[in-house]
């Protein structure tokens, strides 16, 4: 079985990270936030400080969502606005003023607000692209073919004032999904994330962070094999949804590749956390498993992390999960149920 490369120093900084990072949170928790059903005992403010959104859409449509959220939520909670680049072609990876706009007049309405980016690394990026050919596009990738949307990309990020951006390039690379995985070569697709952070610190004007998010547990390759430098990566996020069926939150702490080794990996290479994607998903309505998130994030003060509302993972969109609802309605703002 293949293992991360990880210089020995390195390894044992993890391994003792490890070690304290699954010992900690469950240190301070209830017993009651720690098992499926019970009193919810979040209160709050539960994650007040961590800046937070809910993934409503990706166009105009879903900027003004997020108003809706907002006022279902009872507080002034969303401060982060994700979205996503359309990856079917390139025209699209680079970005246009459609959906630039309304992100960019949400974020200038109210001082402090973070705009969040996944940005695929290839085009027809879900169309179940044959290993080979994934293997070529990273590789020319790699020797500069796509430098040119990269740029345009920055310039365009720039042009509507969203220079201070998070990018979240090819996200979740250690599965299959996208044309962007890392499987097929990861010492091209490392390479190959480096050329993009190279030709978007160079375009003028630019403050853009750069994510690294991969898919919690191993996936279909060990996610550190696809690190690609402390010097080209400022965040290290994990998308982390509830599954599979019958994995409980504490599992998906201590499973391989999951959230303790995450959070050890990111403390190893001085990195911050985030997670850009989480919510419900194989294990229904789940209020265990959201208040173990939600408590995550209080412990380790991530970036900031952004719920995916919509179904079968939401609770402000999906009204088929009522109990999961009430928990992140009263951390994330109201202390009333829905």
């Amino acid at each position: 079985m293949n293992r991360p490369s990880l210089r020995p120093r390195a390894a044992l900084t993890v391994l003792l990270a490890a070690v304290l990072v699954l010992l900690l949170p469950y240190d301070r928790l209830a017993p009651g936030d720690r098992r499926t059903g019970g009193a919810d005992t979040s209160g709050p403010g539960q994650v007040a400080g961590v800046p937070s959104g809910f993934f409503t859409g990706s166009d105009a449509t879903g900027v003004r969502r997020i108003a809706g959220a907002q006022a279902w939520l009872g507080g002034e909670a969303l401060t982060v606005g994700h979205t996503y680049l359309p990856g079917d072609r390139w025209s699209n990876i680079e970005g246009h003023p459609a959906l630039f706009g309304p992100w960019a007049r949400w974020k200038a309405d109210r001082p402090g607000r973070l705009f969040v980016l996944n940005v695929p690394l290839l085009d027809r990026s879900e169309e179940g692209l044959p290993d080979r050919e994934v293997r070529a596009g990273l590789r020319d990738g790699a020797a500069g073919a796509f430098d040119r949307h990269f740029r345009t990309l920055g310039e365009r990020l720039v042009a509507h004032r969203l220079g201070d951006a998070v990018l979240v390039l090819g996200w979740e690379m250690n599965g299959t999904t996208y044309s962007h995985r890392c499987g097929p070569d990861p010492a091209a697709w490392k390479a190959y994330w480096r050329r993009v952070v190279g030709v978007l610190r160079a375009v003028p004007g630019q403050r853009f962070r750069f994510d690294f998010t991969p898919s919690r547990g191993r996936d279909a390759v060990e996610w550190p094999r696809c690190y690609p430098g402390d010097d080209v990566v400022d965040v290290i996020g994990m998308d982390a949804y509830d599954q599979p069926a019958g994995l409980s939150f504490e599992g998906q702490v201590t499973e391989e590749y999951g959230l303790g080794h995450h959070v050890a990996f990111a403390a190893a290479h001085g990195k911050p956390v985030s997670y850009p994607e989480w919510g419900l998903f194989r294990n229904g309505d789940n209020p265990a498993y959201v208040r173990g998130m939600l408590d995550w994030f209080a412990v380790h003060r991530p970036v900031y992390q952004t719920f995916t509302d919509y179904c079968p993972h939401g609770v402000w969109g999906c009204a088929g999960n009522p109990a999961s609802a009430r928990v992140l309605r009263r951390a994330l703002g109201s202390p009333a149920g829905p």
